[in-house]
């Protein structure tokens, strides 16, 4: 505020631009796409799920690449109503990435010069606390999704030891407070892993993995896989079945620790759709698309632990084109032209 002589007080206040923003770590409603299947078997799974957290005790989803468990993850956390989180866990994650942390300084300076012969002049600077999003979610009751949560270092997700048991967040007391957070009554926390990866993982701590229920997620049924295919790739059911029956074929092979997953199966639609190729004898294409999603995984086969017996996904695509073909001469042609019309 000036004086009448044009002389006063004048204040600058700055902040750093390193914070944080809220609207940067503010949770999101989450609900199912239009692509989302939920066939039987993802039901049940995502039923079982929820009866847990309604419980009070935090879920987790455990199993191989490409078995939906993010998917899945979100459904749940969907079924829910309540806002969610989501956080990916990262080798480089501290305890102060999940809880928050000093992210910047605000400086203030006054300067008093009511007299113009004096002048006066001080100077504050304070730093600044954001909180992350394991704290938002405990103090808002949202869902926390942590996915792939054990690539983070363990010493990392040591404040939801007692977050997950005794429903008390320890925060810096620099925070402000007494160091201690009351979580919200409406949280929960649902986290996924990869128990079979072996590169950028870490061995989690005994005590957190006592603390919630793990559902063992495999790769899903037929049918599951030929609904999420279709749905996702774009694509008829007969072509989906095709597509679906060369991966799984290429799976029991054992051509990799893990096997080509759904994911695989949903490339191979997507493109396939987009470029008009079609699962059929004479069409080049479609063998290309197969070879060069399939291919990273399949330079080897074995089968019964004999390297002796090798196969390729050429031989494999064109053992079940053959299938088609002659499956497709044995059926009435009305029911063929329905079938590709997605009837």
């Amino acid at each position: 505020m000036a004086n009448g002589n044009g002389c006063g007080l004048a204040a600058v206040d700055e902040a750093s631009s390193g914070l944080a923003s809220a609207s940067e770590l503010a949770a999101v409603s989450v609900e199912a796409g239009d692509c989302f299947v939920a066939t039987p078997e993802v039901r049940r799974l995502a039923e079982r799920a929820l009866v847990y957290l309604n419980a009070g005790y935090p879920v987790h989803f455990s199993g191989p690449a490409g078995t939906g468990k993010t998917t899945l993850a979100l459904h749940v956390a969907a079924l829910r109503g309540r806002p969610v989180s989501l956080m990916h866990g990262d080798d480089e994650f501290g305890s102060s990435d999940l809880v928050g942390g000093e992210y910047g300084y605000r400086k203030s300076k006054l300067v008093d010069n009511f007299i113009h012969s004096v002048l006066r002049t001080e100077e504050t600077m304070n730093t600044l606390w954001a909180d992350n999003r394991l704290t938002l979610a405990c103090k808002t009751g949202d869902t926390l999704v942590y996915d792939e949560f054990t690539r983070s270092r363990p010493e990392a997700n040591n404040a939801l030891l007692s977050v997950l048991e005794e429903r008390l967040l320890t925060v810096p007391t620099r925070r402000g407070g007494d160091g201690f957070l009351e979580v919200h009554p409406e949280f929960r926390a649902i986290f996924t892993s990869n128990p079979e990866e072996y590169a950028g993982v870490h061995r989690t701590q005994d005590a957190l993995v006592d603390r919630f229920i793990t559902i063992r997620i495999e790769h899903y049924d037929r049918e599951t896989e030929v609904e999420i295919t279709r749905a996702k790739g774009g694509i008829g059911r007969d072509e989906a079945e095709v597509i679906v029956d060369i991966v799984r074929d290429l799976r029991r092979m054992r051509v990799s620790k893990q096997g080509p997953s759904l994911r695989a199966s949903i490339m191979i639609g997507r493109v396939m759709s987009q470029e008009g190729a079609h699962p059929r004898q004479g069409d080049a294409f479609f063998g290309e698309i197969c070879r060069d999603v399939l291919g990273g995984l399949t330079a080897k086969i074995t089968r019964d632990g004999e390297r002796g017996i090798t196969s390729t996904v050429d031989e494999v695509v064109a053992k079940h084109l053959k299938e088609e073909r002659r499956d497709k001469k044995r059926r009435p042609f009305s029911e063929v032209a329905v079938a590709r019309k997605g009837g």
